[in-house]
């Protein structure tokens, strides 16, 4: 072969295979053979219903009574690339978590569908006949099995089978390779003896272009198509789903619970690290650290990226390069929760003097922060709205802004709708819905969520803040550079909220004697 020939067969490799260039697989009958031989059997199991499943069933009899009759799509979503061929860790979308009870990276490309079937005949006398569609344990006598870096068992561990998931999850399954049958079959007008599909949209565009061309296809007149009006069916299963978890059952209770306790110890091994961290020219890297450590060890995953912040970064809300030194004498604020195995996450911030002192103006600051979440915990009660809880924290801020001589305008002009002031210095809401998303039931309308009523089993949290930036030259001097936020996770229950994050300290001097005893502790143990 001369270079001409060379040169046109490798620009005719495909791109998406140019990626194997590195490697010499073989290719010989010989070679595929002897990997398929010799493997032990897989161990037979016999699974038991996990405790998730009956709640999960409960929430998607839910759903289905609110859709009869229609086709509903909910994928997990695909592997995403981080870089060339190195993907990020799985997780799947929350509402196929939610709906199935499936944490941890299990089933990239598995997709819920909720087949309508006769009133009263499908899953607990409902009207949809769930299906998990997946790709299972290829055999160890396949190709797959050694050759396949995405899903082979030799390149990623022990795949579930499908009879395994079914018994685990209390759910019908049936192999990918049937999805698109599943999704496309019967599609089309009601009034004609199709079957309208609702997707769960931007999980997988796979499956976005797999329900669009079915409804072009199977339209009266395509060139009518009114895209519109299918994005609001879909937009409105979306809503749905997101309302669902607005309300957590025991389960999801439970879960919550596990997470906050994870993210507990995380915060001890941040104190533990400070020392080391003081020391270190990224010592809030240092800081993320230790508590991402803490993460992976007892939970699933970070849920959300860690906030490091010490000195002027306190300031910034979402900073999360955490590429800052800490100082002595700085305030560390550190927003961080770890998610549960189950995807459950907590979320909670304290800010930590960096020495493990607080100096005279940082305290003022972090007892007026304090005193707003305490007023925001009395507003939290069953029947109240979650507005509320904004409401009460914000105008003890703008009360002691007042104070400060900060306040350019009265307390009563600042809290007003039409003036808002103290947004300056606390920009953000005081409190959001958390559970499998850190901002939980993004989707539920306002008349459900801001205006909402708040309900026992509702997790949410009450985190008000202020924030000092050193540009900030309408503040004296001595404030800049300060950032305070204090962020509990919260149960609302029939007597009214519990604190699940209470175990971590929130008054000034029981934060410095917390980190003293921390200190003391490491040290005996080094002694």
């Amino acid at each position: 072969m001369n270079d001409a020939e060379i040169t046109q067969n490798s620009a005719a490799q495909p791109l998406e295979e140019r990626v194997n260039n590195r490697s010499q697989r073989p290719s010989s009958d010989a070679f595929k053979a002897f990997m398929a031989s010799n493997w032990s059997p897989a161990p037979e199991h016999n699974y038991e219903l996990e405790a998730v499943a009956g709640y999960a069933a409960t929430r998607r009899r839910a759903i289905s009574g609110q859709f009869k009759g229609e086709r509903l799509v909910i994928p997990a979503g695909p592997l995403k690339v981080r870089s060339n061929d190195t993907d990020y860790r799985f997780r799947p979308h929350s509402a196929f978590a939610h709906l199935t009870g499936l944490g941890m990276d299990h089933e990239p490309d598995a997709v819920l569908i909720m087949e309508p079937v006769e009133e009263g005949k499908g899953d607990d006398g409902g009207h949809h006949h769930a299906t998990l569609y997946f790709r299972p344990l290829a055999g160890r006598d396949t190709e797959q099995f050694y050759a396949d870096s995405r899903s082979g068992e030799f390149w990623i561990g022990r795949r579930p089978t499908l009879a395994e998931f079914k018994a685990r999850l209390g759910i019908a399954t049936a192999h990918i390779d049937e999805l698109e049958t599943a999704i496309t079959k019967n599609v089309g007008a009601p009034e004609i003896g199709g079957v309208s599909v609702r997707l769960v949209r931007k999980v997988d565009e796979n499956i976005d272009a797999l329900v669009d061309t079915a409804r072009y296809n199977t339209a009266k007149d395509p060139d009518t198509l009114d895209l519109g009006v299918l994005d609001a069916l879909d937009d409105k299963l979306s809503e749905a789903l997101s309302e669902l978890r607005l309300l957590k059952d025991e389960w999801e209770i439970e879960q919550m619970k596990i997470a906050v306790a994870a993210t507990v110890e995380g915060f001890t091994e941040v104190v533990k690290s400070l020392p080391r961290a003081l020391t270190h020219h990224r010592g809030e890297r240092v800081v993320e650290g230790a508590f991402f450590a803490r993460a992976r060890e007892e939970g699933n995953e970070l849920g959300y990226d860690t906030i490091a912040a010490s000195g002027n970064n306190a300031t910034v809300l979402h900073w999360t390069r955490n590429t800052g030194k800490i100082n002595a004498g700085e305030l560390l604020l550190l927003d961080a929760g770890v998610e549960a195995e189950s995807l459950y996450t907590a979320d909670i911030t304290r800010t930590l003097p960096a020495n493990g002192v607080f100096s005279d103006i940082q305290r003022k600051v972090y007892e007026a922060v304090l005193e707003a979440a305490d007023a925001g915990f009395a507003a939290a009660r069953p029947g109240t709205k979650f507005r509320d809880i904004h409401i009460a924290a914000t105008t003890v801020l703008a009360e002691r802004l007042s104070e400060w001589g900060l306040l350019p305008v009265s307390v009563e002009e600042a809290i007003s709708p039409e003036g808002q002031q103290h947004r300056r210095w606390m920009p953000h809401g005081t409190s959001h819905h958390l559970g499998l998303d850190v901002h939980d039931c993004a989707q539920a309308k306002r008349e459900l969520y801001l205006d909402g009523v708040l309900t026992p089993g509702m997790v949410f949290t009450i985190e008000p803040g202020l924030y000092f930036k050193n540009e900030d030259l309408g503040i004296p001097e001595e404030y800049r550079g300060i950032g305070v936020r204090i962020e509990d996770d919260v149960l609302m229950t029939a007597e009214g909220p519990v604190n699940l994050s209470a175990a971590l300290p929130r008054g000034s001097h029981d934060v410095e004697d917390w980190m003293a005893g921390i200190y003391q502790e490491v040290e005996a143990q080094s002694a």
